[in-house]
Formats: C-alpha cells, structure tokens, sequence
C-alpha cells in the first residue's frame, strides 16, 4: 500500500489572527500562505505523486494548487479530509475560546470533548482514517499520494497510526503547508514525517 504525505494548508488570516476557521466558506490564502504553497510546489515537484486529493475548503485546494500545475494533476476533492466540525465555536476568537471551562477539555481530556453543534474527536479520527484507508485501498503498494487537509484531522490520523491515545494527541504539532508522511502496509504503518516545515526552514513563517 502507498506513501500518503498528509499536507496542512498554508496560512490564512484566520490562523494568523487567531480565530477558529472550522468549515466556514471563504476562507481563502494570504499572501504567506501563497508563498508557502508555492514552496511546498517546488520542494515537492520532484516527488513521483501519483495523485493530490483534497479537502474541498478553499485554503486546502489553494495550497494544493501550485504542486498540482507543476505536477499536472487533478485535485480531487474528498469529503473526508474536510476540517473538524466546531460547530458553535467556527469563527470565533481562540483567546476568548481559552477562557472557556471546555477548553481545558480540549486541551487536556479531548476524548471528552464534543463541540457544541459539531463533531467529537472520535469522530473526526475515525473519518480522517477511514479516508485514508479508502485513499490507500486505491493505489499500489510503491505509489505516493498527497492529501491536503487540516491540523486536527492530520494529527488524529498520526495519533491512530502510531498508537498514540486520542487523550494524548494534543502533544503533536502541524504547522501550516507542514509534511506528515505516513507509509501504510499489511504489515501496519509508520510515521516517516511529522510536521517537516519548509517554510520554517525558509523564513517565511
């Protein structure tokens, strides 16, 4: 079964100024964000992907976008990579979030945590695994794929894969337009890549 290199979207000002994007349409790139996604098209460009899938949200096809043209390949867009489900919290500030009695949950106990209106942790790894199983079950054993997607989904997805309790997965990192790669077998996966950032080797960030 193949290489998935799981790939964050690049910066937005939603990241930038701290607020909660969650599945809110509109959400497009800045201009740091546009430089990353470009970066990440030339130090990929050279990797032999068979195919870019993507979660449908506007930051993910745009940060997949340039490695797509250099590569000329499709993006597909696939459901399953979409971001979290916050529910009630999308849009909202995180600094005022963090004053919240459930953001302690979040942070510290996240298998206890269901957002109000949205999806629970749970929920959301087992979609973001299921999605990769699909992805995977459709290519050889030797291919590479990427996947662009979110922090939160690509974090449960290495948390699952190497074992890590969901309680735990908090403790990993994914910048944005960061590489988590993950290679998967019959005989079980491993984590090759958490979090490579070429645009924190770059300066950009």
């Amino acid at each position: 079964m193949p290489l998935i290199a799981l790939i964050r979207h690049g910066e937005n000002d939603y990241v930038k100024k701290g607020r909660l994007a969650g599945r809110l349409p509109g959400v497009h790139l800045n201009d740091t964000g546009r430089q990353q996604a470009l970066l990440l098209a030339e130090k990929l460009a050279g990797v032999p992907f068979k195919a870019i899938y993507s979660s449908p949200l506007e930051r993910c096809m745009e940060t997949a976008q340039p490695l797509a043209e250099a590569l000329k390949l499709e993006i597909l867009s696939r459901q399953g990579l979409i971001e979290s489900n916050y529910g009630e919290w999308q849009g909202q500030k995180i600094k005022g979030l963090s004053r919240l009695k459930a953001w302690k949950t979040v942070q510290h106990n996240p298998s206890r945590m269901r957002f109000p209106g949205g999806e629970n942790f749970a929920e959301t790894q087992l979609r973001i695994v299921q999605e990769i199983e699909t992805i995977a079950g459709m290519h050889q054993e030797k291919d590479v794929v990427a996947c662009f997607s979110h922090a939160d989904p690509i974090r449960l997805a290495a948390a699952f894969y190497i074992g890590q309790p969901l309680d735990l997965f908090q403790r990993l990192v994914v910048s944005p337009a960061s590489v988590t790669a993950l290679h998967i077998s019959e005989a079980g996966c491993r984590l090759l890549a958490l979090n490579y950032d070429f645009s924190f080797l770059q300066g950009i960030s």
